[in-house]
This record gives structure tokens, C-alpha cells and sequence, in this order.
């Protein structure tokens, strides 16, 4: 970590003053009257530095400048650099440039050791790290004055890396903002410092993110974007950095430095901006362009589409005879609102003839649209599939012409009086994707198609707020709280993580901080676009349905199914199993997040409808039939589970047996078949580690069976005395309810 420090700097020549000297006080108060500098800052400014000398002659030799005088000019020109360059006029402050200078001090402000990690890098020639793009994102704090006893001052205080503001008049820090440098054809991540503030503005924003681009520009590493949030904040940023955001006239570039040739591109959060047009298609209800119409209720009838007994499932035009097998339609509540998912799932329903999806043409195409657009902004890993395949010269001409299309449906979407949505106060989340589509056509044109390109590819996750979102949550589990952390204990948090990161890509440390990965943030930020979320807030009392409490039902047996056919044959204990799995992967289904990872749980008829988003499922005495793989991983932890419970008597109930049951689980599925066939692709979402959703699904699998069976052997007060279950019946009652509770309704669709 480090402070600015303006010692051994030779102070620029000041321009010669047009007028006599005023007191710095009095200079202070014109640029309020002139509107260069609020009048809070001012305050702040006037009761930190009230002992600053007010001559012009103590100001004339920067060498001689105290620690408050060079404070006082890091300061004011962070908070307002048109102030800063007005004061400059009367009192020779330093250059700008002079004050990115470092010293070895522990405190808020740019991380010396990054920076000099990443000259290394760029000195031994790694290419990698020639370019990046910035980010800032602010995190809150709890407003609190604490005493540090090594320093033996007061603490808790806004300190934006020029040392602490801790006047009697000065407030408490409440926001920390934390910057953050991110690979652009590698997927490496850098945090380059935070700044303890009392209310984050985009003019303050900007000057740390100008100041951040100078930083590594001097090391060598060219910074080609900056990310903010979709918000009234990042627009104020974006404008104070010279984007324009006018729907006419689009400015994607703002110059860095000031008048020199290299321009820097701009882009908001996708996500942020997914969620603001979300909001705005719930506002409208009802949108057109052109001959199509999207309606919001074709969304809200899916999300709340309950699990539903069906005769036939499959579409009229097939031919096949009625069935009367149990199936159950069921509709993924993980899977993302704008996606492909979404799309098929309505026109299949609409295909099965249901009232509520009828006409629904406009919302799929809708849908679509931004299905592509959200994967082609989501581009991770040089390796990736589709649309989420990096920006390379082999796609360009796709993802351009699929640019161009946004572009005209957005300027032509009205509301239901005719209103271009694009003029509307609900503007901003499509004015967002249309900005980072020019910033994207503009990085191609000037970093991919000249000679001396930087990279091959560009990753377009570097783009997003994901990569500091996933280190501020890391904080926040390092500061061990749910309430937001004191300005210590944050900043505790902040250097323990900054302590073990490593810049090198595909490292523990480079790309995800703590126990998430980037697929793990990228679904978690996206909770509140899915159809689950649209259920909750239309019907919250009906969310996911928890399952029931006690899992164990014999006895049911359901014909006509490639495993139920054989459990006809089966002992009870195999029934037992079959069952407590289907009862493992309801539980698991009402936690993830992961539309993949959900669909891979049950056992799905895959001829009637290709889309993860519906599903049907058979049903077993009320718990939904479990997947094969989900089968085979629990029949093998019951192996495991009764052979340890013959072995010994020692205590059972210890964490260290459990875990011990689990190690042995994974050993004898080790070197088994492949399992969940279907997420084969998946693997290639997030990074190729051992720790990713394909491995995590089989522990919690594991876990959760293993709970289930010996928390419901302790409730029962089963034995094992000779390897098998003996079960205690409750008179007059199943064991295990339907799961479904409310949720499942008696009415049959018969296909028509």
C-alpha cells in the first residue's frame, strides 16, 4: 500500500497570477460561488486545513511543503480537478502528474505492491499484461469511530490514500471504493487500491479512475476500457469522463490524458443493465416495434406455471396414443429470464395449446434478442461455445450484424401509447447495451484489425463488474459479518485477501478470491433475473417448495419406466434409496442456482421438449425420479454408509466420521462412468478447475444423502445390526409426504 507523496518533486512553473494573491480561504469560497466545488467539500476542506498557510510565498517551493500542504493538494484535486487546476493559478500546487507518486505506507489508497507486481510482469515481456480494462465499485460501511492502538489515533474517517480527513467537523467514511484492473485476452484480475469515502460521486469516480489509468500507463500496461455500474452514478462518471449517452449521438470513447490521441472506451455492468430493462418491460407491460409485440404476462404466466399432472405431454401433431403415465410438467425456476431457455419454454407451451401462451411470438423473439446479446458479453474463456466464443476475427461479421439488429429494435420499441421506449425516463438499461455494442465495434476496428494487434481475442467478460463483484464478496466473507464492516475491520479483510493474491492466470488467487467462483458470482448477481424471482414477487408465498421433513417411502412402484421397471424386483432397502434420492434432488433443487445443474437432477422425458426450462418428470409416491446419476451416486453412499455402520462401535455422530463417510463415497466413485452426461458442455462455463459445478453437484449430493440417512436412522432409532434397515412404521401415515404440498394441482392438460 502506499501514499502520494510529492517529496524531491520540483514544482511546475505556476502561471503567473492576473490579480494579488487572496487568501486561500477566500479562493475557496469563489469557487463555491462560481459552482467548481460544493459547498460540503469546501466545508471539509476548511476544517481539515484551517492551519494552512494562506502566503503565496510558502507555497512557492514543493520540496518545503509540509504533510498537510501536500495533503490538502492530493485532496482537493481528487475530489474536484477543475477546483484543483483554478487554485493552481493563485498558489503553485504541484503538477497533477507529480502527485501519483508512492511511498510504503499502510493505508487506503493505490496498492504500491500491485503495481510493482505487474511491472515485473510487464518487464519480463508477458503480453498478457499489456492490456486491461479498470473498474471501481463501491462497498458499504458501517459508520464508526474506533481507536487503533498501534497508531494511537482515531479511526473510522474518510481517507482517500492522502492521509485521514479526521477533523472534528469531518464525517465518517460510509463507502469504500475499490478499483480493479482486469486482462482483456487473459482472464487475470489486479486490485489496485480502495478510498474510504462519505458519499461516492461520479466526478470523484472519474478523477480515481483517470488516476488509475496514469498509474499503469506508467508501468507500461495500456488500459483500452473502463466498467461502471448501469446506474445514475455510473452515468454521472461516464459524462464526467466526456461519454455521451445521448441516444442520437453516441460517444464511446472518452481521451486519456486530456487532448492526446489514445481514447479509452466505456462500458456499464451488463448486468445492472439487464436488470433496468427487466424493470422497464414490468413497467410498459406491454411493448411493439415494428409488427411484433412482447407482453410481460407471458413471463409472469411461465414463472407462476405450477407443477402440473399431465396424460400426454408430447405435442398433437407426434401421433403417438395417450399414455397413462404419471407425468409432471415442471418449469425450471433457475433458469435466467432472458435466455434461450426462456424463449423454448414458451413456445413449447404455446405449442401444447395453453390459453395463457398464446400470441406470445413477440415475447420470444424479444427474449432471443437479448438471449444473444447477454452471451456474446459473456465471453470468459478463449474455449467457449456459440456466442460466448471470444470477439474474434472469424465472428465479427455475426456479432455485428447481430449489433446492428439490437440497435434497430431498440430505436423502434414503443410503449402501448406509441412512445419510443428509447426516449422514456426507462431508457437507461437499453441505452447501456447500446453503448457497450459501439464500445465493442470500436475496440475491434482499432485494437483487432490493424497490424500489432494487442491479442488474438478479446474476452468480453473483462467488461463486466463480475470480476470485482467476486472479490468484494470474498470481503465480505473475510470480514465474517452480515452487517456491513467498520472501515477496521474492512480494511483487515481488504489487505489479509490482498496478502495472497497472485496475478498469474489460472492461479488460486488470480481470477476468484475465497470459496466462489466466477460462474458462482455471474449466477448469484443474476438471481433477481430469473423465472424464480418473477414467481416470488408475484406470489411470494409460493416460491420453491421445500420438501418434505422425513424422506422414506417403500412400496410405490411406478410402471412404464426405464427404472422403475426394475425396482419390481428390488428389496425394500433399493426402493429406500431410490426415493431418499428423489427427496436429495428436490432439496438440491430448491438451492441452486444453476439451470443446467438443476435440469441434470431428475429423470426427464428428453423426447418430448429439448429445453432445461420445462421439464417432465415421472413421479414416485409423490417425489419426483430421480436422474440416473443422482441414482448411482447415492446407491453407492448407501453401500458405503451400511458397511461403516458394521464396523466399530464408536460414536457415529462425530463431524470427523461424516466426513470420513464422504472420502470414502468419492474413492469408490472414482473411476467410475462418466455422470450427468448432459453438462458436459457445461464444464466449459466457468474455469477448468477441479472445484467446478460438475464436482460440486456430487459432493452436495453426497452430503445431503449421507445427512438425510443417518439424521432419519437417529429420528427413527434405526439399527443396523446385520447391514439392514429396519424400519419403524408410523401408524395410520406415509412416511414421506408429497413434497409438493400446495404446489401440485389436481387438473390434467391432455395435450389438445
Amino acid at each position: 500500500d502506499h501514499n502520494y507523496s510529492l517529496q524531491g518533486q520540483a514544482a511546475p512553473p505556476a502561471a503567473p497570477p492576473h490579480r494579488r494573491p487572496a487568501a486561500l480561504a477566500k479562493i475557496l469560497g469563489e469557487l463555491v460561488e462560481k459552482q467548481q466545488l460544493p459547498e460540503e467539500i469546501v466545508s471539509l476542506l476548511r476544517a481539515q486545513f484551517s492551519d494552512l498557510p494562506c502566503e503565496l510565498q510558502s507555497w512557492r517551493q514543493m520540496a518545503e511543503y509540509s504533510p498537510e500542504m501536500r495533503q490538502f493538494a492530493c485532496t482537493l484535486h481528487l475530489y474536484h480537478i477543475k477546483a484543483y487546476d483554478y487554485l493552481r493559478k493563485s498558489f503553485p500546487l504541484p503538477h497533477p502528474y507529480s502527485l501519483t507518486r508512492q511511498v510504503f505506507i499502510h493505508c487506503p489508497g493505490f496498492s504500491n505492491d500491485i503495481f510493482l507486481q505487474l511491472q515485473e510482469k510487464v518487464e519480463r515481456g508477458d503480453q498478457t499484461y499489456r492490456y486491461c480494462a479498470v473498474m471501481a465499485q463501491d462497498m458499504s460501511l458501517q459508520k464508526q469511530q474506533e481507536w487503533d492502538p498501534e497508531t494511537r489515533r482515531l479511526t473510522g474517517f474518510v481517507d482517500l490514500g492522502a492521509g485521514i480527513l479526521d477533523a472534528d467537523e469531518a464525517p465518517l467514511a460510509s463507502e469504500a471504493i475499490i478499483l480493479m484492473a482486469v486482462g482483456i485476452s487473459s482472464p487475470w484480475t489486479a486490485p489496485l487500491g480502495y478510498f474510504l469515502v462519505s458519499s461516492t460521486t461520479g466526478h470523484l469516480l472519474a478523477q480515481l479512475l483517470r488516476q488509475a489509468i496514469n498509474k499503469l500507463n506508467n508501468i507500461g500496461i495500456m488500459v483500452l476500457a473502463v466498467t461502471s455500474g448501469a446506474s445514475a452514478r455510473g452515468a454521472e462518471t461516464a459524462r464526467a469522463l466526456g461519454i455521451r449517452i445521448d441516444p442520437e449521438r453516441i460517444r464511446c470513447t472518452f481521451q486519456h490524458p486530456p487532448g492526446s490521441a489514445h481514447r479509452i472506451t466505456y462500458f456499464f455492468d451488463v448486468c445492472h443493465a439487464l436488470q433496468l430493462i427487466r424493470n422497464a418491460l414490468q413497467y410498459f407491460q406491454r411493448v411493439g416495434w415494428f409488427s411484433n409485440n412482447m407482453c410481460w404476462q407471458h413471463v409472469v404466466e411461465l414463472a407462476a406455471l405450477r407443477e402440473q399432472r399431465v396424460l400426454e405431454p408430447c405435442s398433437p401433431k407426434s401421433g403417438r396414443p395417450r399414455s397413462k403415465g404419471s407425468y409432471h410438467l415442471k418449469v425450471n425456476l433457475a433458469t435466467p429470464l432472458f435466455s434461450e431457455g426462456v424463449a423454448d419454454a414458451l413456445e413449447h407451451l404455446q405449442e401444447l395449446g395453453l390459453s395463457s401462451f398464446q400470441n406470445c411470438s413477440g415475447t420470444m423473439k424479444l427474449v432471443r434478442l437479448m438471449s444473444s446479446l447477454c452471451d456474446v458479453f459473456y465471453s470468459r474463456e478463449p474455449y467457449g461455445k456459440g456466442l460466448k466464443e471470444p470477439l474474434l476475427a472469424g465472428n465479427y461479421t455475426k456479432i455485428s450484424n447481430l449489433f446492428n439488429e439490437a440497435k434497430c429494435f431498440f430505436f423502434s420499441l414503443r410503449d402501448s401509447l406509441g412512445r419510443y421506449v428509447i426516449k422514456s425516463k426507462r431508457k437507461l438499461g437499453f441505452l447501456s447495451f447500446l453503448l457497450n455494442t459501439e464500445s465493442l465495434k470500436w475496440l475491434y476496428s482499432n485494437y483487432m484489425c490493424p497490424q500489432g494487434t494487442p491479442s488474438h481475442n478479446l474476452l468480453t467478460y473483462a467488461f463486466s463488474l463480475d470480476p470485482l463483484e467476486l472479490f468484494i464478496r470474498a470481503i465480505q466473507q473475510a470480514c465474517d459479518s452480515s452487517r456491513s464492516p467498520t472501515c477496521t475491520v474492512f480494511q483487515a479483510a481488504y489487505h489479509k485477501l490482498l496478502s495472497s493474491c497472485s496475478l498469474s492466470p489460472g492461479s488460486p488467487h488470480s481470477n476468484h478470491f475465497g470459496s466462489a467462483s466466477s460462474l458462482d458470482i455471474f449466477l448469484s448477481r443474476r438471481r433477481d433475473l430469473t423465472l424464480g424471482s418473477i414467481r416470488a414477487q408475484y406470489n411470494p408465498a409460493c416460491g420453491r417448495t421445500l420438501p418434505a421433513e422425513f424422506p422414506f417411502c417403500a412400496g410405490l412402484l411406478l410402471h412404464s419406466h426405464p427404472l422403475s421397471n426394475a425396482l419390481t424386483d428390488l428389496s425394500l432397502d433399493t426402493r429406500t434409496v431410490t426415493c431418499t434420492a428423489g427427496f436429495v434432488a428436490e432439496q438440491l433443487a430448491c438451492d441452486l442456482q444453476c439451470e443446467a445443474c438443476l435440469a441434470s437432477l431428475f429423470e426427464s422425458d428428453e423426447s418430448r421438449v429439448k429445453c432445461r426450462s420445462v421439464f417432465y418428470v415421472k413421479k414416485l409416491g409423490g417425489v419426483s425420479l430421480p436422474s440416473a446419476s443422482v441414482l448411482h451416486i447415492t446407491s453407492i453412499s448407501e453401500q458405503v454408509l451400511n458397511q461403516c455402520s458394521k464396523e466399530g462401535d464408536g460414536n457415529k455422530n462425530t463431524e470427523l466420521w461424516h466426513l470420513s463417510l464422504e472420502l470414502k463415497v468419492f474413492q469408490a466413485l472414482l473411476g467410475e462412468s462418466s455422470l450427468f452426461p448432459t453438462l458436459t458442455n457445461h464444464l466449459f462455463d466457468g474455469e477448468l478447475s477441479i472445484n467446478n459445478h460438475y464436482t460440486v453437484l456430487i459432493k452436495d449430493i453426497v452430503r445431503r444423502y449421507l445427512n438425510v440417512r443417518t439424521n432419519l436412522a437417529q429420528h427413527l432409532n434405526l439399527k443396523y445390526p446385520s447391514g439392514r434397515h429396519r424400519l419403524k412404521r408410523l401408524k395410520g401415515k406415509h412416511l414421506l409426504p408429497s413434497p409438493l404440498g400446495s404446489c401440485q394441482l389436481s387438473q390434467t392438460h391432455t395435450g389438445s
